[in-house]
């Protein structure tokens, strides 16, 4: 069979089945989750319908303009996500460290993947860049998230080894580089074990994409293999970025812990 199957409204409805499974067995197990899954699937169904249209607009009437707006878009939005799912009352500072941070990594991947590894023309082709660009930027997201809920966790969790490392006139990045190396690991991890296990357990989305829309399964890996490592570049730039300017927050100029002044843990 060549082409693309295209997917009749009943079908598509019909995949909602696995929603109500999960709404089953959430209800089952007692937990309140719901309201929080009904409005999750709505809100993915509302978003990637306007985006459907959106993309088909900017794909016809290809503009660098459109493109740079969807990307800025998207970066801003994973921004505003993880600020607001961090585990705690963040400061200032730790949130401009997480926006620059994102930006920074994403861009110079992102930057480097357009114009080194593609070498596209032009350079914003949206067909390429929105989903590339989609890709990155939401691992860049998990990772960050994962790394500024695990350092503040650490931060309050080793507070007594930080202060002890402290008075025995260990400098801050000493003190709290356990905690730093911990929330690094912790915020790869799931990259790594995507890469594990890509192409044995599961076939990646953009790779089931291309081979569901026809492309060549060894064109599909290609494309795969290169956009994994770009990934794999982004989330290791932007993380490494976060914690090493984030553990800062959690000291005064006088390089003593002030967890207040951070990411202070909601009760």
């Amino acid at each position: 069979m060549n082409g693309t199957i295209d997917l009749l409204f009943w079908q598509l409805f019909a995949a909602y089945l696995f929603v109500l499974i999960l709404v089953v067995i959430v209800r089952i197990r007692g937990i309140p989750r719901e309201k929080e899954i009904f409005i999750a699937s709505i809100r993915m169904t509302l978003q990637l319908i306007l985006v459907g249209y959106l993309l088909v607009y900017v794909f016809k009437y290809t503009h660098p303009v459109y493109t740079l707006l969807l990307v800025a878009t998207m970066l801003a939005f994973s921004i505003r996500t993880i600020i607001k799912r961090a585990k705690g009352n963040l400061s200032y500072a730790m949130k401009r460290i997480i926006a620059f941070s994102m930006t920074s990594g994403i861009l110079v991947s992102l930057i480097f993947f357009i114009f080194i590894v593609l070498q596209l023309e032009p350079w914003y082709e949206p067909r390429y860049v929105i989903p590339i660009a989609g890709m990155i930027v939401g691992n860049s997201m998990t990772g960050i998230a994962l790394g500024v809920n695990s350092l503040i966790e650490g931060m309050h969790i080793q507070k007594d080894k930080v202060e002890a490392a402290l008075m025995l006139g260990a400098k801050p990045k000493a003190a709290a580089r356990n905690i730093v190396n911990q929330a690094f690991d912790s915020a790869m991890l799931p990259t790594i074990n995507s890469m594990v296990g890509m192409g044995i357990v599961f076939l990646p989305g953009m790779m089931t994409g291309q081979i569901l829309s026809g492309t060549s399964p060894i064109v599909a890996v290609e494309y795969q293999i290169a956009i994994m490592l770009g990934i794999v570049g982004s989330v290791s730039l932007s993380v490494i970025l976060f914690v090493q300017l984030g553990y800062r927050t959690f000291f005064n100029h006088r390089s003593q812990l002030d967890l207040e002044g951070s990411g202070k843990i909601q009760r």
